[in-house]
């Protein structure tokens, strides 16, 4: 059950402005994951009673799109694009630097909860190919030296927070 504050009240009208309706559930679950930061099992049981849509078809869309996020973020994140135009340039080699640099694995955190990192698909960046994104910042031509150096910042209080 979802604890009764702001984020739920804001989400309860959201739902009620599509009317309940199930063809609103790709928007429902992008404002959701804006509100809640993430998309648990008891968010997605939340709409799916809202919507009276079985779980097993929220979470089969959850599930489907790269961009929901199924486990709370870390205090930073990390996303590496995936997409043809980086993968060509090395954007793998940049991501396993992080892995080792950060001891974590893609789609994971750091046990301390302060650096996670994905991937995702595209960003529609690909003449900047490789790209790396760190807490919403686009790193464009990015080299393992450069990412490296820009989450240490990050980690020691020198880069933007979420």
């Amino acid at each position: 059950m979802l604890k009764d504050d702001n984020r739920k009240r804001m989400l309860d009208k959201v739902i009620k402005q599509f009317n309940y309706e199930e063809s609103s559930l790709l928007e429902i679950l992008h404002k959701a994951q804006e509100f809640y930061g993430y998309l648990d099992k008891n968010l997605m049981t939340y709409i799916s009673d809202e919507l009276r849509l079985p779980p097993s078809h929220v979470v089969g869309v959850a599930t489907f799109y790269s961009y929901f996020k199924l486990k709370a973020p870390g205090e930073h994140v990390v996303t590496g694009c995936l997409g043809t135009a980086c993968y060509v340039k090395a954007v793998d080699e940049i991501m396993t630097a992080i892995e080792k640099e950060f001891n974590l694995k893609r789609g994971g955190s750091t046990p301390d909860g302060k650096l996670s990192l994905f991937t995702t698909r595209c960003i529609g960046a690909c003449a900047m190919a490789p790209n790396i994104i760190v807490d919403d910042e686009v790193i464009g031509k990015a080299t393992k030296e450069v990412v490296l150096e820009r989450v240490r910042l990050t980690l020691a209080g020198g880069g933007r927070r979420r």
